[in-house]
């Protein structure tokens, strides 16, 4: 098994920034892709950043030039710098961690969330 520990939401103000960091530990072999995904009331999660084991990158359109993905392989950990915070950027918040298992399958594990709330 294994398990995501978020850290680093709360309440911003817009323009604001926050930095969300999300820990893996348990039976890690290898970690393939980790990333950020986000829900926010009456809306399906979606992808917000995806870094990949050789640090490539994908963002959804809503962040680019504002939030940025990094990992640190030796601690399995992956943080989330959230800049220039809109009030539309409020969401829970989930860490995602792909770990591949035998014969080709990928499990993917998932953090317990965490509330970032934009708002004056």
């Amino acid at each position: 098994q294994v398990q995501l520990v978020e850290s680093g939401g709360g309440l911003v103000q817009p323009g604001g920034s926050l930095r969300l960091s999300c820990a893996a530990s348990g039976s890690i072999f290898r970690l393939n892709a980790m990333g950020w995904y986000r829900q926010a009331p009456g809306k399906q999660r979606e992808l917000v950043a995806r870094i990949s084991s050789s640090r490539s990158i994908n963002y959804a359109n809503s962040v680019k030039g504002r939030f940025t993905i990094s990992r640190d392989n030796a601690k399995n950990t992956v943080f989330l710098q959230m800049n220039s915070l809109k009030p539309e950027d409020t969401a829970v918040y989930y860490c995602n961690a792909e770990v591949p298992a035998r014969f080709g399958v990928v499990n993917h594990y998932w953090g317990q969330g965490t509330q970032v709330t934009v708002s004056s």
